[in-house]
Protein backbone atom coordinates (compact mmCIF):
# COMPACT_ATOMS: atom_id res chain seq x y z
CA UNK A 1 0.00 0.00 0.00
CA UNK A 2 1.33 3.46 -0.94
CA UNK A 3 2.32 5.75 1.94
CA UNK A 4 -0.23 8.42 0.98
CA UNK A 5 -2.93 5.78 0.88
CA UNK A 6 -1.93 4.68 4.37
CA UNK A 7 -2.20 8.27 5.61
CA UNK A 8 -5.68 8.62 4.12
CA UNK A 9 -6.62 5.32 5.76
CA UNK A 10 -5.38 6.55 9.16
CA UNK A 11 -7.29 9.82 8.71
CA UNK A 12 -10.44 7.89 7.86
CA UNK A 13 -9.92 5.63 10.89
CA UNK A 14 -9.53 8.70 13.10
CA UNK A 15 -12.77 10.20 11.79
CA UNK A 16 -14.55 6.87 12.38
CA UNK A 17 -13.26 6.57 15.97
CA UNK A 18 -14.14 10.22 16.70
CA UNK A 19 -17.63 9.83 15.22
CA UNK A 20 -18.21 6.64 17.21
CA UNK A 21 -17.25 8.51 20.37
CA UNK A 22 -20.22 10.84 19.87
CA UNK A 23 -22.53 7.88 20.61
CA UNK A 24 -20.66 6.71 23.72
CA UNK A 25 -21.55 7.81 27.23
CA UNK A 26 -24.15 7.76 29.96
CA UNK A 27 -26.83 9.26 27.67
CA UNK A 28 -27.87 6.91 24.87
CA UNK A 29 -28.51 8.69 21.56
CA UNK A 30 -29.67 7.26 18.25
CA UNK A 31 -27.93 7.94 14.95
CA UNK A 32 -30.67 10.35 13.90
CA UNK A 33 -30.44 12.24 17.20
CA UNK A 34 -26.66 12.61 16.95
CA UNK A 35 -26.87 13.82 13.34
CA UNK A 36 -29.70 16.21 14.16
CA UNK A 37 -27.84 17.70 17.13
CA UNK A 38 -24.52 17.77 15.30
CA UNK A 39 -25.77 19.74 12.29
CA UNK A 40 -28.33 21.87 14.10
CA UNK A 41 -25.43 23.93 15.48
CA UNK A 42 -27.47 24.66 18.56
CA UNK A 43 -25.43 25.61 21.61
CA UNK A 44 -28.41 24.63 23.78
CA UNK A 45 -27.70 20.93 23.22
CA UNK A 46 -25.49 19.85 26.11
CA UNK A 47 -24.63 16.22 25.32
CA UNK A 48 -23.25 16.76 21.81
CA UNK A 49 -22.29 20.42 21.50
CA UNK A 50 -21.20 21.14 25.04
CA UNK A 51 -19.72 17.77 26.04
CA UNK A 52 -18.92 15.11 23.44
CA UNK A 53 -17.97 17.26 20.45
CA UNK A 54 -15.41 19.50 22.22
CA UNK A 55 -14.11 16.42 24.01
CA UNK A 56 -13.56 14.64 20.68
CA UNK A 57 -11.70 17.67 19.29
CA UNK A 58 -9.54 17.84 22.41
CA UNK A 59 -8.77 14.11 22.29
CA UNK A 60 -7.64 14.46 18.66
CA UNK A 61 -5.44 17.47 19.38
CA UNK A 62 -3.93 16.06 22.59
CA UNK A 63 -3.07 12.77 20.90
CA UNK A 64 -1.62 14.54 17.86
CA UNK A 65 0.48 16.79 20.10
CA UNK A 66 1.88 13.88 22.11
CA UNK A 67 2.55 11.83 18.96
CA UNK A 68 4.37 14.74 17.31
CA UNK A 69 6.37 15.40 20.45
CA UNK A 70 7.43 11.76 20.64
CA UNK A 71 8.57 11.54 17.01
CA UNK A 72 10.62 14.74 17.32
CA UNK A 73 12.31 13.60 20.54
CA UNK A 74 13.14 10.17 19.14
CA UNK A 75 14.32 11.69 15.86
CA UNK A 76 16.88 14.10 17.29
CA UNK A 77 18.05 11.96 20.21
CA UNK A 78 18.18 8.80 18.07
CA UNK A 79 16.84 6.80 20.97
CA UNK A 80 13.85 4.47 20.45
CA UNK A 81 13.03 4.61 24.17
CA UNK A 82 12.71 8.40 24.28
CA UNK A 83 9.30 9.99 24.74
CA UNK A 84 7.86 13.05 26.49
CA UNK A 85 6.74 11.12 29.58
CA UNK A 86 9.93 9.07 29.88
CA UNK A 87 12.11 12.17 29.38
CA UNK A 88 10.56 14.00 32.33
CA UNK A 89 8.57 16.57 30.33
CA UNK A 90 5.16 15.22 31.34
CA UNK A 91 6.25 14.86 34.98
CA UNK A 92 7.50 18.45 35.03
CA UNK A 93 4.22 19.72 33.63
CA UNK A 94 2.36 17.48 36.09
CA UNK A 95 4.30 18.75 39.11
CA UNK A 96 3.75 22.39 38.14
CA UNK A 97 0.02 21.87 37.56
CA UNK A 98 -0.40 19.85 40.77
CA UNK A 99 1.37 22.57 42.74
CA UNK A 100 -1.06 25.10 41.29
CA UNK A 101 -4.12 22.93 41.98
CA UNK A 102 -3.11 22.01 45.53
CA UNK A 103 -1.54 25.21 46.85
CA UNK A 104 -3.70 27.70 44.91
CA UNK A 105 -7.12 26.02 44.52
CA UNK A 106 -8.84 29.36 43.86
CA UNK A 107 -6.50 30.26 40.97
CA UNK A 108 -8.22 30.91 37.60
CA UNK A 109 -8.67 27.81 35.45
CA UNK A 110 -7.09 29.61 32.48
CA UNK A 111 -3.73 29.79 34.25
CA UNK A 112 -3.31 26.00 34.55
CA UNK A 113 -2.14 25.40 30.94
CA UNK A 114 0.48 28.14 31.26
CA UNK A 115 1.74 26.75 34.57
CA UNK A 116 1.94 23.21 33.17
CA UNK A 117 3.76 24.44 30.06
CA UNK A 118 6.29 26.27 32.21
CA UNK A 119 6.84 23.11 34.30
CA UNK A 120 7.48 21.02 31.19
CA UNK A 121 9.98 23.54 29.84
CA UNK A 122 11.86 23.68 33.17
CA UNK A 123 12.02 19.87 33.37
CA UNK A 124 13.37 19.67 29.84
CA UNK A 125 15.89 22.39 30.68
CA UNK A 126 17.09 20.35 33.66
CA UNK A 127 17.61 17.29 31.45
CA UNK A 128 19.46 19.34 28.84
CA UNK A 129 21.68 20.80 31.56
CA UNK A 130 22.51 17.34 32.93
CA UNK A 131 23.17 16.08 29.40
CA UNK A 132 25.50 19.01 28.66
CA UNK A 133 27.37 18.34 31.89
CA UNK A 134 27.74 14.55 31.48
CA UNK A 135 27.77 14.17 27.63
CA UNK A 136 25.82 10.89 27.80
CA UNK A 137 25.23 8.26 25.13
CA UNK A 138 21.61 8.03 23.84
CA UNK A 139 20.92 5.12 26.18
CA UNK A 140 22.27 7.03 29.20
CA UNK A 141 20.26 10.10 28.21
CA UNK A 142 17.10 7.99 28.44
CA UNK A 143 18.15 6.90 31.93
CA UNK A 144 18.69 10.56 32.91
CA UNK A 145 15.19 11.34 31.70
CA UNK A 146 13.71 8.43 33.65
CA UNK A 147 15.58 9.51 36.81
CA UNK A 148 14.39 13.12 36.48
CA UNK A 149 10.85 11.91 35.83
CA UNK A 150 10.96 9.71 38.95
CA UNK A 151 12.26 12.63 41.03
CA UNK A 152 9.50 14.97 39.82
CA UNK A 153 6.85 12.29 40.32
CA UNK A 154 7.98 11.91 43.93
CA UNK A 155 7.37 15.65 44.33
CA UNK A 156 3.82 15.14 43.06
CA UNK A 157 3.27 12.31 45.55
CA UNK A 158 4.57 14.50 48.40
CA UNK A 159 2.13 17.28 47.53
CA UNK A 160 -0.81 14.88 47.39
CA UNK A 161 0.06 13.25 50.72
CA UNK A 162 0.57 16.54 52.55
CA UNK A 163 -2.59 18.11 51.09
CA UNK A 164 -5.26 15.37 51.28
CA UNK A 165 -8.24 17.75 51.00
CA UNK A 166 -7.31 18.83 47.46
CA UNK A 167 -6.33 15.35 46.26
CA UNK A 168 -9.47 14.59 44.20
CA UNK A 169 -9.07 17.37 41.64
CA UNK A 170 -5.36 16.72 41.27
CA UNK A 171 -5.78 12.94 40.90
CA UNK A 172 -8.32 13.28 38.07
CA UNK A 173 -5.87 15.53 36.27
CA UNK A 174 -2.78 13.40 36.98
CA UNK A 175 -4.27 10.15 35.71
CA UNK A 176 -4.95 11.76 32.35
CA UNK A 177 -8.56 12.55 31.61
CA UNK A 178 -10.65 14.80 29.39
CA UNK A 179 -13.45 14.83 31.95
CA UNK A 180 -14.76 18.34 32.55
CA UNK A 181 -12.98 19.83 29.53
CA UNK A 182 -14.95 22.08 27.19
CA UNK A 183 -14.69 24.54 24.31
CA UNK A 184 -12.50 26.82 26.42
CA UNK A 185 -9.40 24.66 25.83
CA UNK A 186 -10.05 23.93 22.12
CA UNK A 187 -8.69 27.18 20.57
CA UNK A 188 -5.61 27.04 22.82
CA UNK A 189 -4.37 23.59 21.80
CA UNK A 190 -5.53 23.72 18.16
CA UNK A 191 -3.81 27.10 17.79
CA UNK A 192 -0.60 25.60 19.13
CA UNK A 193 -0.87 22.68 16.70
CA UNK A 194 -1.51 25.05 13.79
CA UNK A 195 1.77 26.82 14.55
CA UNK A 196 3.97 23.86 15.50
CA UNK A 197 2.88 21.28 12.89
CA UNK A 198 4.27 23.28 9.92
CA UNK A 199 7.45 23.84 11.95
CA UNK A 200 7.73 20.06 12.48
CA UNK A 201 7.43 19.54 8.69
CA UNK A 202 10.18 22.11 8.21
CA UNK A 203 12.41 20.06 10.50
CA UNK A 204 11.58 16.72 8.81
CA UNK A 205 14.35 16.43 6.19
CA UNK A 206 16.86 18.04 8.54
CA UNK A 207 16.22 15.30 11.10
CA UNK A 208 16.66 12.70 8.34
CA UNK A 209 19.98 14.26 7.36
CA UNK A 210 21.16 14.18 10.98
CA UNK A 211 20.81 10.40 10.86
CA UNK A 212 23.83 10.36 8.50
CA UNK A 213 26.06 11.76 11.23
CA UNK A 214 27.10 15.27 12.27
CA UNK A 215 29.86 15.63 9.66
CA UNK A 216 27.61 14.58 6.78
CA UNK A 217 24.77 16.77 8.06
CA UNK A 218 27.09 19.80 8.24
CA UNK A 219 28.41 19.09 4.74
CA UNK A 220 24.82 19.03 3.43
CA UNK A 221 24.14 22.47 4.91
CA UNK A 222 22.46 21.50 8.18
CA UNK A 223 23.49 22.75 11.60
CA UNK A 224 22.94 19.70 13.88
CA UNK A 225 22.97 21.71 17.12
CA UNK A 226 20.35 24.14 15.85
CA UNK A 227 18.15 21.31 14.57
CA UNK A 228 18.39 19.52 17.93
CA UNK A 229 17.54 22.71 19.82
CA UNK A 230 14.56 23.65 17.63
CA UNK A 231 13.19 20.10 17.53
CA UNK A 232 13.46 19.61 21.30
CA UNK A 233 11.88 23.02 21.94
CA UNK A 234 8.95 22.14 19.67
CA UNK A 235 8.63 18.73 21.35
CA UNK A 236 8.62 20.29 24.82
CA UNK A 237 5.96 22.83 23.84
CA UNK A 238 3.75 20.18 22.20
CA UNK A 239 3.99 17.81 25.17
CA UNK A 240 3.53 20.52 27.78
CA UNK A 241 0.48 22.00 26.04
CA UNK A 242 -1.08 18.54 25.62
CA UNK A 243 -0.44 17.64 29.27
CA UNK A 244 -1.81 21.00 30.41
CA UNK A 245 -5.14 20.20 28.73
CA UNK A 246 -5.59 16.50 29.48
CA UNK A 247 -3.17 15.68 32.27
CA UNK A 248 -0.50 13.01 32.06
CA UNK A 249 -1.74 10.57 29.41
CA UNK A 250 1.15 8.12 29.35
CA UNK A 251 2.95 6.27 26.55
CA UNK A 252 1.28 7.99 23.57
CA UNK A 253 4.55 9.75 22.73
CA UNK A 254 6.28 6.36 22.78
CA UNK A 255 3.65 4.22 21.05
CA UNK A 256 2.61 6.50 18.17
CA UNK A 257 6.10 7.00 16.62
CA UNK A 258 6.90 3.28 16.87
CA UNK A 259 3.65 2.30 15.18
CA UNK A 260 4.32 4.95 12.53
CA UNK A 261 7.76 3.47 11.81
CA UNK A 262 6.25 0.02 11.39
CA UNK A 263 3.95 1.45 8.69
CA UNK A 264 6.09 4.13 7.04
CA UNK A 265 9.77 3.39 7.69
CA UNK A 266 12.11 6.19 8.78
CA UNK A 267 11.22 9.10 6.47
CA UNK A 268 10.16 11.93 8.78
CA UNK A 269 8.01 13.58 6.10
CA UNK A 270 5.74 10.57 6.52
CA UNK A 271 6.50 9.87 10.19
CA UNK A 272 5.39 13.32 11.38
CA UNK A 273 1.80 13.22 10.03
CA UNK A 274 1.53 9.48 10.76
CA UNK A 275 2.61 9.91 14.40
CA UNK A 276 0.13 12.77 14.82
CA UNK A 277 -2.72 10.70 13.36
CA UNK A 278 -1.84 7.57 15.35
CA UNK A 279 -1.53 9.55 18.58
CA UNK A 280 -4.92 11.13 17.91
CA UNK A 281 -6.47 7.72 17.21
CA UNK A 282 -5.05 6.21 20.42
CA UNK A 283 -6.22 9.04 22.69
CA UNK A 284 -9.65 9.31 21.02
CA UNK A 285 -10.16 5.56 21.29
CA UNK A 286 -8.98 5.47 24.92
CA UNK A 287 -11.26 8.37 25.86
CA UNK A 288 -14.28 6.76 24.20
CA UNK A 289 -13.53 3.42 25.83
CA UNK A 290 -13.12 5.11 29.22
CA UNK A 291 -16.62 6.60 28.88
CA UNK A 292 -18.25 3.48 27.49
CA UNK A 293 -16.95 0.66 29.68
CA UNK A 294 -19.25 1.26 32.64
CA UNK A 295 -21.34 4.43 32.26
CA UNK A 296 -21.99 6.68 34.09
CA UNK A 297 -18.71 5.79 35.84
CA UNK A 298 -15.82 7.14 33.81
CA UNK A 299 -12.27 5.81 33.87
CA UNK A 300 -9.33 8.14 33.12
CA UNK A 301 -8.05 7.69 29.58
CA UNK A 302 -4.49 7.68 30.92
CA UNK A 303 -5.16 4.44 32.79
CA UNK A 304 -6.14 2.68 29.55
CA UNK A 305 -3.14 4.01 27.60
CA UNK A 306 -0.85 2.81 30.40
CA UNK A 307 -2.37 -0.69 30.22
CA UNK A 308 -1.37 -0.79 26.55
CA UNK A 309 1.86 1.19 26.77
CA UNK A 310 3.57 -0.42 29.76
CA UNK A 311 3.83 -3.94 28.22
CA UNK A 312 5.02 -2.37 24.96
CA UNK A 313 7.74 -0.45 26.83
CA UNK A 314 8.90 -3.70 28.44
CA UNK A 315 9.03 -5.25 24.95
CA UNK A 316 11.16 -2.34 23.73
CA UNK A 317 13.54 -2.70 26.69
CA UNK A 318 13.98 -6.34 25.78
CA UNK A 319 14.39 -5.57 22.08
CA UNK A 320 17.02 -2.85 22.63
CA UNK A 321 18.74 -4.38 25.66
CA UNK A 322 22.08 -4.42 23.89
CA UNK A 323 21.76 -0.98 22.34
Amino acid sequence: MHHRTKLFFLFGLLMLVAATGLFVGAASLSVSQVIEHLFALSSDDFVIHQYRLPRALLAISVGAGLGLSGVLVQGVIRNPLASPDLMGISAGAGLAATTCLVLFPSAPVNILPLVAMLGGILAAGLIVLLAWWSQPTPAKLALIGIAVSAFLTSGIDFLLITNPLEINTAMVWLTGSLWGRNWQQVPFIWGALAMLLPFAFWLAWRIDVMGLGEESATTLGTNPKSVQTFALLAAVLLASISVSVAGTISFIGLLAPHLARLLFGHNHKMLIPASALLGAILVTFADGLARGLQPPIELPAGVLTSVIGAPYFIFLLYRYRGW
